[in-house]
């Protein structure tokens, strides 16, 4: 089975080079620069992390996990892709297995360019202090780790869905919620699109109600939803007819 989701990995790897899934992660890192630029941090490391990953976070990642997900299942919705892929002696747990993790690279992908978006916006407007490199770094792990139930969720809905755009349309519909939702502090650890703002805030930042949700509860609810939508999304790869 490894041996198989190693070989998947790869062919999932060749397959994503002939998209423009590179040009696509450089968007959000790109955002957060002009707002880096535009922001004032009065110096202040945290101040600007947190200025910077609003839209990041509250935007970008829940759109992007969608893109992502809908790429890698695109080459397969077109011409009997997947009645060819699930015809080779290939365990389709091995297969969900090798998308999950495409996706969730091009997230961490797109989260070391926002990390270095961050790092140049420092080092252009001089700021004080050390740089927080243990406060950044949770951030960016706590906002990858967060987007792991939209990419659960979103690789299911893609497989299911032949339209390349209909996931998209439906994860912008959810997306769209997200201010009014993180401001809930009943709400908002539990909704998907708004839990990577959540994960990436600093602690001790609480410009929204919900910000000041503890990490340890924020992951584990994270956590626990990916679990779902994981056995949910592995359930269709396995059982569904082609």
């Amino acid at each position: 089975m490894f041996g198989g989701y190693i070989r998947l990995l790869a062919v999932e790897r060749i397959k994503m080079a002939k998209s423009p899934v590179w040009l696509l992660v450089l968007i959000s890192p790109a955002v957060a620069v002009l707002i880096g630029l535009l922001a004032n941090p009065a110096g202040n490391w945290v101040a600007l992390l947190s200025a910077m990953l609003i839209i990041h976070a509250l935007l970008f990642m829940p759109m992007l996990t969608a893109v992502f997900a809908s790429l890698v299942c695109r080459f397969e919705h077109g011409g009997g892709g997947w009645k060819q892929l699930l015809s080779l002696p290939l365990s389709r747990t091995s297969l969900y297995a090798a998308k999950l993790t495409i996706i969730m690279a091009l997230v961490g992908l797109t989260q070391l360019l926002f990390g270095a978006s961050l790092l140049g916006i420092g080092a252009m407007r001089d700021m004080s202090g050390p740089i927080p490199w243990t406060v950044i770094v949770q951030s960016l792990l706590a906002g990858w780790a967060a987007c792991l139930p939209m990419a659960a969720l979103q690789l299911m809905v893609s497989f299911l869905w032949s339209s390349f755009a209909a996931p998209l349309a439906l994860n912008f519909v959810f997306t769209v919620p997200n201010m009014l939702i993180a401001n809930s502090q009943t709400y908002a650890p539990y909704y998907p699109w708004v839990q990577p703002l959540l994960a990436m805030m600093p602690s001790g930042r609480d410009s929204f109600g919900a910000f000041v949700v503890p990490t340890g509860t924020l992951m584990t609810v994270v956590l626990g939803s990916f679990v779902v939508f994981a056995l949910a999304g592995l359930a269709a790869f396995r059982y569904k007819e082609i």
